[in-house]
């Protein structure tokens, strides 16, 4: 992983938007995608980005959904009663009509008519976790390969805990038997990444945005080892992956409304810091923050 003494090295969180509105991965297109690929590659080539990725437009530009079809030992269930997990939390108690508004209008996490996808389903564990992802991750790696080439290249992925919140476990012992069995999982795609010579970025942005959800209830030293046990499994899944190929990206969510009960990055960023990445980047309420590596982002 590239890094530099002499300026201040530009990248960017992975997703970007969409140059056209009918995307190659939505359309089963495979020209259409590597177009749109060139396309998002060159205009961060222009403005000077220094490590640069395929916009997550080989995803569809969902951090999530795109595992779907990526596991094996998961059956899709009905959602249990009640208000889903992202429509939980002091922030969404403390500002219901803010939130009722814009998610009226579509706009919490979209700008108008830009949604996508719909509703995530929810799925149990019934039986071992194991990845079934192969032939879209090579999809995935190679159209990046073939238009952006290795060299200060990234490509994201996402973390067990982040994968863990829309999964129900039905099958495992205990969750921190779940919890290593998706990490051991998602080696197959970390090693994939990094095995065809890009970089690894790792996605867990459910990991401190729970704090809003479950981690008050629970309290801070049950909500810290909860997060301790999770970040334990991230570093299994990269046992074999050198650091200096690994940066972690981890964030707050990011919905267009009031953030004002998310958990400083103080109370966590030493869990954080263990992660086996040589960069980790971080966006949310930050008081003092030590970054593992220049090429971190801010």
């Amino acid at each position: 992983m590239r890094q530099s003494v002499s300026k201040i090295l530009a990248t960017h969180l992975g997703s970007l938007p969409f140059l056209s509105l009918a995307n190659g991965i939505a359309t089963g297109d495979a020209t259409r995608l590597a177009e749109d690929v060139a396309a998002v590659v060159a205009q961060q080539r222009e403005i000077g980005i220094d490590l640069i990725n395929e916009g997550e437009y080989s995803k569809g530009g969902d951090w999530l959904r795109y595992m779907q079809k990526r596991f094996g030992g998961f059956t899709n269930i009905e959602a249990p009663e009640g208000k889903p997990l992202i429509e939980q939390g002091k922030d969404r108690e403390d500002f219901a009509d803010f939130y009722r508004y814009a998610t009226e209008r579509g706009t919490l996490f979209y700008t108008p008519g830009a949604q996508s996808g719909g509703k995530r389903p929810v799925q149990a564990c019934t039986g071992p976790v194991t990845y079934t992802g192969q032939a879209e991750l090579k999809t995935e790696i190679d159209v990046t390969v073939a238009v952006a080439g290795t060299e200060d290249v990234f490509l994201t992925s996402t973390a067990p805990a982040s994968l863990e919140v829309y999964r129900r476990n039905r099958y495992y012992k205990s969750d921190e038997e779940y919890v290593f069995a998706i990490a051991e999982a998602m080696r197959v795609e970390y090693e994939a990444i990094v095995s065809a010579g890009l970089i690894l970025q790792v996605d867990d942005a459910w990991l401190p945005a729970l704090w809003d959800r479950i981690g008050i209830g629970m309290g801070l030293t049950a909500f810290r080892a909860r997060c301790e046990m999770r970040v334990e499994a991230l570093n299994h899944a990269l046992r074999n992956i050198p650091e200096n190929r690994v940066r972690y990206h981890l964030c707050w969510g990011s919905w267009h409304g009031p953030h004002a009960y998310d958990l400083e990055l103080d109370r966590i960023v030493d869990i954080m810091l263990k992660v086996k990445a040589q960069a980790i980047s971080s966006k949310g309420p930050t008081r003092a923050t030590r970054m593992k590596s220049p090429c971190g982002k801010r």
